[in-house]
């Protein structure tokens, strides 16, 4: 099964454009999905998958998990059929689990402005001070906000431009705050932090390298509890945030789905029922009738 795993992992990276992280999910999930059924890939049929997706609901993997795996295999045995590696195919009747659709979590507008309001001491402060400005700005999803380099910031037309899903490039506009935060960091700081090696990614971490997407996350979480903010926090939820504070102040759905690059508006819409939700709980804690 590894050659047809890589000649999949291949054609997603050729043909469909997939970002290599998405790649690398479906590598990871293949691989296992190998190593359980253990079978030639031409020899597996709907009970040995069934009996997998048995074994991860047993293992007490989500629902989440499960249906990720089963989109991974339905992409992997339509591209196995289509370049006749098999005859039959073994998804055909295996149905996603029900998800419980969850609201996005988000900070309200003070948490926000607690978390951005950091202690400016060193490189490092700055340098953080930058990210947060810039990924509330902007919305960036954080494999965007780890991948830009320099030159992807425009100062002149106060704009940023990134690859999302699909390779596909769109430019977003930053707010004034955001830019001058990024000037700072750039003109007095970033040079120092610079080890022997040049690159050009815009934030960087402690040995001189792009700062990865863990290292983002530990830094959140860090100054999340300094702030004594209590919420569960993702970088995502910054992505969240921006576009519920964008509804809540007014922005159309539209315009919101382009900043952050949703290729279906369906998607963009789940924000309408975080806002709608908001709405309810500042009713139910302020009207004097509520009830409560």
């Amino acid at each position: 099964m590894d050659e047809p795993i890589e000649l999949f992992c291949n054609y997603l990276l050729i043909d469909k454009k997939y970002s290599h992280n998405t790649i690398e999910s479906y590598r990871r999930d293949l691989v296992k999905i190998d190593a359980y059924i253990n079978k030639d890939v031409k020899d597996i049929d709907e009970n040995d998958i069934k009996k997998y997706l048995k074994y991860l609901t047993n293992s007490n993997e989500s629902k989440k998990t499960i249906a990720r795996n089963i989109s991974a295999l339905r992409s992997y045995y339509k591209f196995l059929m289509i370049e006749k590696i098999v005859t039959t195919n073994p998804m055909e009747n295996i149905e996603l689990p029900k998800l419980n659709k969850s609201l996005p979590k988000v900070l309200d507008e003070d948490e926000v402005e607690k978390l951005l309001d950091i202690n400016l001491t060193d490189a490092f402060s700055y340098r953080n001070k930058a990210m947060l400005e810039l990924m509330y700005a902007t919305g960036l999803r954080v494999s965007e906000l780890v991948n830009l380099k320099i030159h992807d910031i425009d100062f002149d037309m106060a704009i940023v431009r990134t690859m999302g899903k699909g390779s596909k490039e769109r430019i977003i506009p930053i707010g004034e705050y955001a830019l001058e935060y990024l000037k700072i960091y750039l003109c007095d700081y970033r040079g120092s932090m610079l080890k022997r090696e040049y690159n050009d990614y815009l934030f960087l971490n402690n040995h001189g390298k792009a700062i990865t997407r863990q290292g983002f996350f530990k830094i959140l979480k860090k100054i999340a509890e300094e702030k004594g903010i209590k919420k569960d926090l993702s970088p995502h939820t910054l992505r969240h945030s921006f576009s519920t504070h964008l509804l809540n102040h007014g922005a159309d759905l539209r315009s919101i789905q382009e900043l952050l690059g949703h290729s279906d508006i369906s998607t963009t819409q789940i924000y309408t029922h975080v806002s709608n939700q908001q709405l309810r709980d500042s009713y139910d804690e302020f009207h004097p009738h509520s009830g409560e």
